[in-house]
């Protein structure tokens, strides 16, 4: 994990929307009754975010320990304990769907672009993520991105240039577009052009553009346009890729493959807390996790 005071903030509004002016349900349960529960894996995947979760706890009462038994980035599987959460239970209770909400969220991530990545891996060919974000869980999500062992694009406007058609059509072309944007920027900063014809590829060619994304392209006009840049620029393939055909696309030869449904999209692992895990939905989960 990297810096986890920059997340402090989400967790605490993300805490203050669900606890709101207090927790009506755990008023039955004393201030001085210690527990421990238990969170189970219900589903196969890569799991992410266990230190969020763990700060989730301790923002609630900082009493409560957590003992982790696994890492971001091992694999998970139906029924394995993933950690145990021991202190005043009423605060355990009240940290419970906050918690779990991030690390479903975060290790369906994860866990789909490991599918991903593992689809390509005799390639060589980056999967990356894009711009499509959940507001306010950017820097979460591309860090789930890369404990799939995925990688990272722009994290911002502020951090590289992507000229798209609506700054062509703002401009008078794509030429123009580049020629404007390199009067406002520094020497340290790329330019990425996206094209969705091989003809706009060829002007972002020669305009001397750092990337070329082809977007939305058939798999024919692709493999044209990478032979077209001829390592010239990076090249880039970006739209409507899903796992069924993610490897046809890296066959054409390009450098990267983002994928917006990394994070715009994606499917959540199921975990569970338990307080007692004779509960019988969990105990079928451990039973075929040992059968396993």
């Amino acid at each position: 994990m990297f810096a986890m005071f920059q997340f402090e903030e989400l967790v605490e509004r993300a805490l203050k929307e669900d606890i709101g002016t207090g927790d009506l349900s755990t008023l039955i349960i004393p201030e001085d009754y210690w527990g421990e529960a238990k969170l189970f894996a219900k589903e196969k995947g890569i799991i992410c975010g266990v230190e969020i979760v763990e700060m989730v706890f301790k923002k609630v009462d900082p009493r409560i320990t957590v003992n982790l038994k696994v890492k971001d980035g091992d694999p998970i599987s139906p029924g394995m304990l993933v950690m145990t959460i021991n202190g005043p239970l009423a605060g355990i209770l009240q940290a419970e769907r906050t918690a779990l909400n991030f690390l479903q969220h975060l290790s369906g991530i994860s866990s789909i672009t490991r599918r991903l990545v593992d689809l390509v891996a005799d390639f060589q060919v980056k999967v990356t993520d894009t711009r499509k974000t959940m507001p306010g869980m950017r820097s979460l999500q591309k860090y789930a991105v890369r404990v799939g062992g995925g990688s990272n694009h722009r994290f911002g406007l502020y951090d590289a240039v992507m000229l798209k058609d609506n700054h062509h059509a703002a401009v008078g072309g794509l030429p123009e577009a580049v020629r404007r944007v390199r009067t406002k920027i520094g020497h340290m900063v790329k330019i990425e052009v996206e094209c969705e014809t091989l003809e706009q590829v060829e002007e972002a060619v020669n305009c001397g553009v750092d990337v070329i994304m082809l977007d939305n392209m058939s798999l024919e006009d692709m493999r044209t346009a990478v032979k077209l840049i001829n390592k010239r620029a990076i090249v880039e393939a970006s739209g409507g890729i899903r796992e069924e055909n993610i490897r046809a696309v890296a066959e054409t030869g390009v450098d990267i493959i983002s994928v917006g449904r990394l994070t715009h999209s994606v499917q959540a692992i199921d975990f569970s807390l338990v307080v007692d895990e004779t509960k019988p939905s969990i105990q079928k989960q451990i039973n075929k996790g040992n059968k396993a």
